[in-house]
């Protein structure tokens, strides 16, 4: 249907029960997923199976700019029939149960089981691993139970919920700077003073915008789904074989070589990120903050937890040439598609 793009991936297409009921423009879903009827897909919203597959019932809400995916060849991701996702949310790697109800801004980290009928409120994390009882609703960060939920109150929510509207349709976006040996993948908008190094990917709904500034994002570093990279005012820079996870926020910022900034983390303008530094999933810094290497920073505001140990430097160390690997597939993938 209009505004959605389908690829396979591996050789295997997504599966739909039928087409979505509505897709806004750019939304995505991609390789190994199975997703029932009725689905409803907001502006850059992403489902992706390709280290792994993704099931998903009937009757799916997923709003702008939200992520579904996986951990390569670990976790898989399986979610129920009657689940809303709101905006800007992340499902990774976890099972979600019938009837959930998502709210904005919300991650699920990898093995996480969600049970039927939780509610999680906005800005909500749940920690790796986690096991949430149905009929709850959760808040914070990590998720925590605050009521059991009572009859007609999750209706409510996926009423509220549903009732948002789209996205409008964004303007075309052009394509600028340097372009060497990269994957951009065909959903992401770039504008402005934007240089590439060798081997980076830019993924779907990601959108970089310079301003009247400069983004610059060295070799085989890659930004994973519906991330936004912005300058306002100042410039923005990533280094080397680093990672910047699934839908982060990033203004005038500074990260170094080696590091991983994990999913739906927020850095403030300002903010310097040192080599070899682990930054926690949802994790918000303070404005020109400054993250010294050899951690793994988490929290709001952001401050060190730990060091980094061989276990966490192996994650970030084995993330980069993976998602290398990803986008020289894409691009074939989507070369073929277009030709």
């Amino acid at each position: 249907m209009p505004g959605l793009l389908i690829l396979p991936y591996g050789g295997v297409a997504p599966v739909l029960g039928a087409a979505p009921v509505h897709a806004g423009q750019g939304a995505a879903v991609l390789g190994r997923v199975t997703m029932g009827s009725g689905a409803w897909l907001g502006a850059r919203a992403v489902v992706r199976g390709d280290g792994h597959y993704v099931e998903i019932g009937d009757d799916f809400r997923l709003g702008p700019g939200g992520t579904v995916h996986i951990a390569h060849d670990v976790y898989p991701t399986h979610i129920g029939a009657g689940v809303t996702a709101g905006r800007n949310s992340v499902i990774h790697a976890c099972d979600v149960g019938d009837g959930c109800c998502i709210g904005r801004d919300v991650v699920i980290l990898n093995g996480s089981r969600v049970g039927p009928g939780a509610a999680l409120a906005d800005g909500s994390l749940v920690f790796p691993r986690s096991e949430l009882e149905g009929g709850w609703f959760y808040e914070g960060q990590p998720a925590r139970p605050v009521r059991r939920m009572e009859p007609g109150d999750i209706e409510a929510l996926h009423a509220q919920a549903r009732a948002e509207a789209d996205e409008p349709a964004a303007q075309p976006v052009a394509r600028e700077g340097g372009r060497a040996a990269v994957f951009v993948a065909a959903t992401a908008a770039l504008s402005g003073r934007i240089e590439l190094g060798e081997g980076v990917g830019i993924w779907y709904g990601c959108r970089l915008e310079a301003g009247d500034g400069e983004i610059v994002v060295g070799a085989r570093t890659n930004v994973q789904d519906n991330s936004v990279l912005h300058c306002a005012g100042g410039s923005l820079r990533i280094g080397r074989k680093s990672t910047i996870g699934h839908n982060v926020r990033m203004t005038d910022t500074v990260v170094g070589d080696g590091s991983l900034v994990g999913i739906g983390a927020v850095l403030a303008a300002g903010t310097v990120v040192e080599d070899d530094v682990l930054v926690a999933a949802g994790a918000r810094t303070e404005p020109g903050q400054r993250l010294t290497s050899g951690w793994l920073w988490g929290g709001s505001p952001a401050r060190p937890l730990k060091t980094l140990d061989d276990r966490r430097r192996a994650i970030i160390a084995s993330t980069w040439p993976r998602y290398c690997e990803y986008g020289a597939a894409y691009a074939a993938i989507e070369a073929g598609a277009a030709g």
